[in-house]
């Protein structure tokens, strides 16, 4: 048996091993992020005093688990995280960045309580002026921007959020668990990242992006108005259906 051979196991862990998780440690914490080229096999293989197979296999349950993209000739680079969120649910994004094996961080960058306007009673679907609460924030995966948020709180259904700042805890899971919603709406599109949208999620102007709209009610009152913006290449919706038996 070789050297390198032999030195394919060290203290009780083997070097394929050892490659998986100090590469995935840097991914994970953030250290290399998105679009990071990961060196090459052999310099890795000189790094790790291994067999280039034994990289390459690293390598390749790296790409399978999705955390890594490979290219002919390129080399391979580290992955967004992609999500999948159920097109016919309400989630909590917590659950989908924690999913991904990722930290989770929430951060509220405006609260406005104000009277509503036209847009706002139009978002809404609300016939007169009222009370609404108006928040932007931002949700992290790891290191990483993963989705921008724009909500309309109808504060004639919810009173008590007019008293919430939102600091500690995102504006979904607050509302989940306090009114009881019975109808909710979806809205999909594309579009591409205005200069407000590019600087909170930390890409390019006019990069494509998934926007999801829902309202929902509670007994058939209006509740609130949510915009999520995810950069496109991060987010997948998926939805599962049964044919019609009628």
């Amino acid at each position: 048996m070789s050297m390198i051979e032999t030195a394919d196991v060290e203290g009780g862990v083997s070097l394929h091993q050892r490659i998986l998780s100090d590469i995935s440690e840097k991914i994970l914490s953030g250290a290399w992020a998105p679009g990071h080229r990961i060196p090459f096999e052999h310099e890795l293989s000189a790094q790790y005093n291994c067999s280039r197979m034994t990289v390459n296999k690293a390598l390749s349950q790296l790409a399978k688990a999705g955390l890594i993209e490979r290219r002919r000739r390129s080399g391979s680079f580290v992955r967004r995280p992609q999500s999948q969120a159920a097109v016919l649910e309400i989630h909590d994004i917590r659950v989908e960045v924690e999913a991904l094996g990722l930290l989770y961080r929430y951060e509220r960058v405006t609260r406005h309580k104000r009277r509503s306007d036209a847009e706002d009673r139009s978002l809404l679907e609300v016939g007169t002026a009222g009370p609404v609460l108006a928040l932007e924030c931002r949700h992290f995966a790891g290191q990483r921007p993963f989705a921008h948020e724009q909500r309309l709180i109808n504060l004639t259904a919810v009173p008590e959020a007019a008293d919430e700042e939102f600091l500690a805890i995102a504006p979904s899971p607050w509302l989940i668990g306090r009114v009881p919603w019975s109808e909710a709406e979806h809205r999909i599109r594309a579009v591409a990242a205005d200069r407000q949208i590019a600087a909170a999620l930390d890409i390019a102007a006019g990069a494509p992006c998934l926007v999801v709209e829902r309202r929902t009610w509670s007994a058939e009152h209006p509740v609130t108005h949510v915009r999520f913006t995810y950069a496109a290449e991060s987010h997948t919706l998926v939805a599962r259906f049964r044919p019609s038996q009628g």
